[in-house]
């Protein structure tokens, strides 16, 4: 009876053993991969940071050309009597879209009169538009419906721009403008051609010339 007992006591202490025993793990070596199959995990690319200390070069573009705009350019000093600072501005450009409209207006009705003449037809232009009761620029004033004769159809004829006359009213337009010289006509706001009498009633301010101003 002991031989049977005793072969199954030695079965269950070997199957005891064998449930019982734990598992060995061995540590991976550093040289083996991580994953079967990789020989290597893939690189991650990172950007570089561009900080202040990093030279960083910049295309520049070329400037958009603006339009041109036109300006009245006087010599840095004008200076002497009136002959003299007609000399010195003499020009066939005015320099702007105003002083083309004062000087237009100086050249059609009072070309053929003095330069004393010509500097109170300017000021009579510049007057007006100073005054509040006309257009406030030259070329309002001069394009005012049936204010001036040589305005035909809202332009001007055209001008001899290479003449002298044409020269001396783009001096005496900037003189004026930038009153440069005093009035001779204080400040009339009309005037008419001494062969014509309109009947005006109007205070006088002094005949010039050819011409006969009023305020």
């Amino acid at each position: 009876m002991l031989h049977p007992i005793r072969s199954v006591l030695l079965v269950i202490a070997a199957l005891s053993a064998a449930t019982v025993a734990p598992a060995q793990v061995r540590p991976a070596s550093a040289s083996e991969p991580l994953l079967s199959g990789m020989n290597a995990l893939p690189t991650m690319v990172v950007p570089a940071i561009v900080t202040n200390d990093l030279p960083v070069t910049l295309d520049v573009l070329a400037p958009i050309d603006e339009p041109a705009v036109e300006k009245d350019t006087l010599p840095a000093r004008v200076s002497g009597d009136l002959a003299s600072m007609v000399s010195q501005l003499r020009s066939t450009e005015a320099g702007s879209r105003e002083l083309e409209c004062l000087a237009g207006a100086i050249y059609f009705e009072s070309k053929s009169e003095s330069l004393k003449g010509q500097l109170a037809v300017g000021h009579v232009i510049a007057n007006r538009a100073a005054s509040g009761r006309f257009p406030k620029s030259y070329c309002g004033v001069v394009y005012q419906r049936s204010q001036f004769s040589f305005v035909r159809g809202g332009s001007m004829p055209r001008i001899a721009r290479s003449g002298t006359q044409w020269k001396n009213a783009v001096a005496i337009a900037k003189i004026v403008d930038r009153q440069l010289a005093p009035t001779p006509v204080s400040k009339a706001l009309f005037f008419h051609a001494r062969r014509v009498s309109p009947g005006w009633r109007l205070t006088r301010v002094a005949t010039l010339g050819n011409h006969v101003f009023y305020r």
